[in-house]
Formats: structure tokens, sequence, C-alpha cells
């Protein structure tokens, strides 16, 4: 990983009076773009294969600037028309998954998040050994998929949006998915409601719910997702059906529709969203800015968390004017706002160089 002391030295090197907000042109980008010129930055778009005119027809969305990459090892050796930007990297999970996260890591460009984060994230093991220390109720594991005995869910290593997810009911149910040249976790099938919540973390502000180790806690909004084609299946008749018709389940997202949940459950999700942030600085360092509690509510209106995603996640895209949690605590912003609003002040208390990796 590029050393803290070379991020370090770049910053020192920037005019701190002209930031640009830059990300890569694609999954939450339109957002980020838009929080950050709202906060008054200067946006910069970067792309290699994505097509890029569909930002004309959102202006207040649309990047002041977009600069084309022929690839990855392109963009890596120009990292110094960035600097020359004062260039402010915000990840989210289609740039980590379509550089890699060694690879991202490496990346010379000032980026707000600690990358130590990404090993834990990106491997189900290390996920797990996270979110189980820290007390978070989870699916139990399978190690042996001839020992499957319920319905399970089988889950690829990194994020692909649900892509090659699938359902198995037993072992050979398993063996006629699996693709065994991929890592993948098989985690028991949990009933119940998936809700993707969206926390923010803080560690310099001071009111609001406050942390253990410091810095303040918000909820921003909440999602769930609508995947294809596990959502139309039931057309089908069953799963055994759709198979013999040829149809595999499968559990790619394509869109997000906005949720609140019952006020009842919000002190449970706020206690989940602590442990895990204290433990983060325990294991690494830290999680600071966006990050998302990937859940399911059971009949019990107990909590299992499946997976947890450390920056931005697309389920924050109906949120672009706030949400019904977001506007009790800043009306009319968005997630992406909400990072430009901290780094913002971040420059105007001295702390920038904090939350940059």
């Amino acid at each position: 990983m590029v050393p803290k002391k070379r991020i370090d030295s770049i910053l020192d090197g920037y005019d701190l009076s002209d930031i640009t907000i830059a990300t890569l042109c694609s999954h939450s980008s339109l957002q980020i773009f838009h929080g950050a010129r709202k906060l008054g930055f200067k946006t910069l778009g970067l792309t290699i294969t994505h097509d890029t005119k569909y930002y004309d027809a959102f202006p207040l969305a649309k990047p002041d600037e977009i600069i084309r990459y022929k690839d990855f090892e392109d963009m890596e050796s120009r990292v110094g028309e960035l600097h020359d930007r004062n260039v402010i990297i915000i990840p989210h999970g289609s740039f980590v998954e379509y550089m890699g996260p060694r690879r991202f890591e490496d990346y010379e460009v000032p980026t707000y998040c600690n990358r130590s984060v990404l090993q834990w994230e990106s491997d189900r093991d290390m996920e797990r050994q996270w979110l189980t220390s820290a007390g978070v109720s989870m699916p139990k594991i399978f190690k042996d998929a001839r020992e499957i005995n319920e319905p399970v869910m089988v889950k690829y290593h990194g994020a692909k949006g649900g892509r090659g997810f699938f359902i198995a009911k037993d072992y050979p149910d398993f063996k006629a998915s699996i693709d065994n040249s991929q890592p993948y976790t098989i985690q028991e099938y949990i009933l119940g409601t998936r809700y993707y919540l969206h926390f923010f973390y803080s560690p310099f502000k001071k009111d609001g719910y406050s942390v253990s180790r410091g810095g303040t806690l918000e909820l921003l909004s909440i999602d769930r997702r609508d995947e294809t084609n596990i959502d139309e299946m039931y057309k089908l008749g069953s799963m055994e059906e759709a198979r013999r018709l040829g149809v595999n389940p499968s559990f790619v997202v394509t869109g997000n529709t906005p949720v609140v949940i019952r006020e009842s459950l919000l002190p449970k999700a706020f206690a989940m969203a602590e442990k895990v942030v204290n433990r983060s600085y325990d294991l690494f360092g830290g999680m600071w800015g966006p990050f998302c509690l990937e859940t399911v509510v059971t009949d019990k209106l107990e909590f299992k968390v499946f997976e947890i995603s450390t920056r931005i996640v697309a389920g924050t895209n109906p949120f672009i004017s706030g949400s019904p949690y977001a506007d009790l605590i800043y009306p009319g912003l968005s997630t992406g706002g909400r990072i430009a609003l901290e780094i913002k002040e971040a420059v105007r208390d001295g702390n920038l160089k904090d939350l940059m990796t």
C-alpha cells in the first residue's frame, strides 16, 4: 500500500483552497459530483471505458472536467496531473472492483478513506472475523459443502454487485452451480427482510450520536435492492421448475428502493454500527466516512449482518436530495454531499491529513 507519509507529502504540495473532488465515472458518481459541487468544490471525472454522454442530461451532477485513460496502467502513470489539480479521490464500489483492491491500495493520489480496510472487506473470512469479533450477529458458515442440510447463500469474494451469488438447498444443488475457480463463502440463508443501512462516521464531529472512541455516528438513509432475476422468479413457480426451464436464479443488482424501518429497530442498528467502528480501530487503524451494514431482519426483530461495504454504496443514490433520516440532521444533503462537507470542514480545521490515505 502507498505509504501514508507519501500521501502526506503530496498533500503538503496542494493548494487547499482549490481542492478538486474526483472519482471514477460509475456507481454513485452522479451523487458524488453533485454533492461536491453543492459544497463548492471543483469536480473531475475519471474514465476508461465508460460512456459519459449521460452526464449532459444531469447538469447539476456533471463533472467540471473528464479525463479519459486508455487503461488503469495509463491512469496510474498520470497521477502527476491529478496532483497538479489538488485532487482528492472518493472511492466507491466500482472504482475498487474495476481497478482491483491491490492496485487501488498503491494508487498515489490522496484518497478519502483508510485503505487498510480493503483487505478486511474484500476477503470474506477476514470480514467475518472483524464483524463477529465486534459482537455483531452474522449468518452461520458452512465450511464443508457436504454438510449443507438447509438453504444456503453462496457468495464469491469481492464486490460484484450480486453477480454469481446463488442459493443451494443441499450438496447436489451446490455442486450444480459452484465455480471452483473462485474463492467463495457458504452462509446460512436467513429468512427475513433485507435492509441496507447507510451510516457515516465522523471522528471529529462532537454533537450527535457519540461513539465511545470519540466522534459521532449518523444514519443517512436505508434502501432495499432490486435484483434480477430472483425478484421475478416466483412467476415461474418453484425454483426447481425455473431451473427445469433453464432459468437459474441470480442476484445482480439493477436498482434500489428507499426504505424506512420501524423506529424501535434504530437503537439496535446504531449499537451494531458503533461496535463495528470501534473494532475497526483495534484491527486496522479505523474506518471513517460512509459505510453500509447489509442486514436481514428476522420475524423476531433481530438483525443479522451478512456483509459490510466500507465506502459509499449505490443504495444511497435514491437520496440525492436527502432522506427521511438525513433530513433530521442535514436537510437536503446526500451521502455524497456529506462526504464533501466532511472534507470541507477538515480543510477548515486543519484535519485533512487525518482523513486521507
